[in-house]
């Protein structure tokens, strides 16, 4: 079946991620303006107009009611997923590069980038469930050792939060004290992306040292290393079968000069345990800089440097196959 190709960025994505039902997806970009669309065809439902510097992150409520944003305009606002109206805005003196919201939404993550004297930083909000009683203090603060923060997650019933960051770092933190508990580093080059599995036991990682990683969350022990040969710039873990997704390629500074074979713009499905490559679906004509599994496991998304998000529905093979 041919893809759903979705044209509302002028640059480059930044992330793709999917609500819970898996009915709604929402695309973020350099471009200032996040996307909402329908992910059974394509169908763009609303643009949240505000910020004025690159989206770098997103995450969606539960019951798909609000919509939180992380930009390079050092703010993180919330909004009404359905009408698209800013509810509620959280200015920074940093950029904003990640969000996430804890098990039962009581509480919100965010992390900032290091800038001018100010060191990276991880900041814990109480989530209203009334926006009227939401408040842009947060209840704890504190700074982490250099290197960018990517990616953040919730763990132990909200009493920790794993970071990822540039270095091939992992780290782990006590939410109460904001006491670094853990430091291993578990790949060679700076981490991209991080995504958890469905069953929140391990974590898959991308990297620049054009791996992505499967890690035990529990250990940070690495238990299986999936080679491309291209950078990775985001990884995903599918809830049906035992596959991983990858989007990558060349350095985007070279597309120019690169042909879309020759850059590796493709994405490329490797089986989770036995680490062996089984498929590519080619289309982008720049790296691919986010992916994302429905939560269904029977369609997946992906965000391009060209500016393009492309949905796919998986074909009936996918499901009748066994690629090993």
């Amino acid at each position: 079946m041919r893809p759903y190709l979705l044209k509302g960025h002028e640059r480059p994505l930044t992330q793709v991620k999917y609500n819970r039902e898996g009915d709604l997806l929402v695309s973020c970009a350099k471009d200032h303006q996040p996307c909402l669309w329908s992910s059974e065809d394509g169908r763009r439902i609303g643009t949240y107009e505000g910020h004025n510097g690159a989206i770098w992150t997103c995450d969606i409520t539960w019951e798909s009611d609000r919509l939180i944003t992380g930009s390079g305009d050092q703010t993180i606002r919330i909004w009404d997923l359905p009408t698209g109206k800013e509810l509620f805005q959280i200015r920074h003196g940093e950029p904003c590069r990640a969000v996430k919201l804890s098990a039962g939404e009581r509480f919100l993550a965010a992390t900032t980038d290091a800038f001018i004297e100010s060191p990276p930083g991880i900041h814990i909000y109480n989530f209203a469930e009334n926006v009227e009683d939401q408040r842009s203090t947060p209840v704890n603060a504190w700074t982490v050792p250099k290197g960018r923060i990517t990616r953040i997650f919730w763990t132990d019933c909200n009493r920790k939060v794993i970071t990822s960051h540039d270095y091939g770092i992992l780290r782990r933190w006590d939410v109460e004290t904001g006491q670094m508990l853990q430091e291993v580093q578990v790949h060679e080059d700076a981490i991209q992306d991080m995504q958890m599995s469905p069953d929140e036991t391990h974590v898959i990682t991308a990297s620049l040292d054009k791996t992505a990683r499967l890690i035990d969350i529990e250990t940070f022990t690495v238990l299986k290393v999936y080679k491309t040969g291209r950078f990775v710039q985001s990884a995903a873990i599918s809830p049906l079968f035992d596959h991983v997704l990858m989007g990558g390629g060349q350095d985007a500074s070279q597309v120019t000069t690169t042909a879309a074979g020759a850059g590796g713009f493709e994405a490329r499905f490797f089986h989770k345990v036995f680490q062996e490559e089984f498929g590519r679906v080619r289309g982008h004509f720049g790296p691919v800089n986010t992916v994302a599994f429905h939560p269904s496991g029977r369609s997946f998304t992906t965000g391009g440097e060209d500016g393009y998000v492309r949905l796919h529905h998986m074909d009936l093979d996918y499901f009748t196959t066994k690629f090993f």
